[in-house]
């Protein structure tokens, strides 16, 4: 057991934390900011009920924060939070005080035993094939550089599965044209190798021949460019898929997850493996994957409904 630190003020430990997750965990700047967010929640609870030491933080302690942030504060209109929202809170306070432990600021992880509400199971949002086809011809219309580029980013969105982030993050070696495969960096800089589609590779070769040269205005090894030449950010990509979606005509709300929903369940529907989907959506866990194939059953329930003459 790690020697008890002198020191456990609970303003000081969350800045070791974050530090350890970023320096020695690799976590993701997003994540380690979502979690800087929850933790100033957790201090505020804590610094409200006269809590500054994290030894004197116990069990009990634990389990009013996970109340308070269901409840709410009535009294100045506050709502409470949402199952996955407290969820994802505790799961941070659940973290911290591991660290805690481990580093010998308090004597035991005393929010160890603390579990958090499970979410409902939500269906993730697909769109048809034919609405997918359509966002993809309404893409980049016409020759310019801009045109060349947006049919490339979403031709690739929906090739690979690909979150946003790791399109825009890609550079041109990390594409192989003859072999028709990407290298993606999800979730802690994991990589993974996946297969392009034919439709998509043209594109991004078009782009590559008659779009970036226009675009670039110094050596950068990004593959998309915005109108300045540099990388291409996230919101811009997601604002070109929007974009496309409206000129489709598509009144759903489309985003660059979407994308990556339809992708998955298109696979399936086409008699894709769960575990093959599961690599190439880059997930750790095949549990994460399988939420998809509850869409295609509840599709195959709707046919079922309609077509079967004994179905009703």
């Amino acid at each position: 057991m790690a020697e008890l630190s002198t020191s456990a003020e609970v303003s000081s430990a969350i800045p070791l934390y974050l530090d350890h997750l970023t320096v020695e965990r690799g976590s993701a700047v997003n994540t380690v900011v979502s979690y800087r967010r929850d933790l100033d929640r957790y201090r505020e609870f804590l610094a409200g009920r006269g809590i500054t030491d994290m030894r004197r933080v116990d069990e009990e302690t634990v389990r009013e924060f996970l109340v308070a942030l269901r409840r709410g504060d009535p009294e100045r209109q506050v709502p409470g939070l949402a199952d996955s929202s407290v969820a994802r809170t505790l799961v941070a306070a659940r973290g911290f005080h591991k660290f805690c432990a481990a580093e010998g600021l308090t004597v035991t992880d005393v929010a160890r035993t603390v579990r958090p509400p499970k979410p409902a199971r939500r269906l993730p949002k697909s769109l048809p094939v034919d609405d997918v086809l359509a966002i993809l011809e309404a893409a980049g219309i016409g020759d310019g550089p801009r045109s060349l580029r947006d049919r490339a980013l979403v031709e690739l969105l929906y090739s690979c599965g690909a979150r946003i982030s790791e399109v825009t993050s890609l550079d041109i070696d990390d594409l192989d044209l003859e072999h028709r495969a990407v290298i993606l960096r999800g979730k802690g800089g994991k990589e993974r190798i996946v297969p392009v589609g034919g439709p998509a590779i043209d594109a991004v070769d078009a782009y590559l021949v008659r779009g970036r040269p226009a675009l670039i205005k110094k050596s950068t090894p990004a593959l998309f460019l915005n109108i300045r030449g540099g990388r291409l950010s996230r919101q811009s990509a997601w604002q070109v898929l929007v974009d496309a979606a409206a000129r489709a005509g598509i009144d759903k709300e489309v985003s660059p997850h979407t994308m990556r929903h339809s992708f998955a369940t298109h696979l399936l529907d086409g008699g894709a493996d769960v575990r093959v989907v599961q690599e190439l959506l880059g997930h750790s866990s095949v549990t994460t994957t399988q939420v998809y194939t509850l869409v295609t059953v509840n599709t195959m329930r709707e046919v079922y409904a309609t077509a079967h003459p004994r179905a009703r």
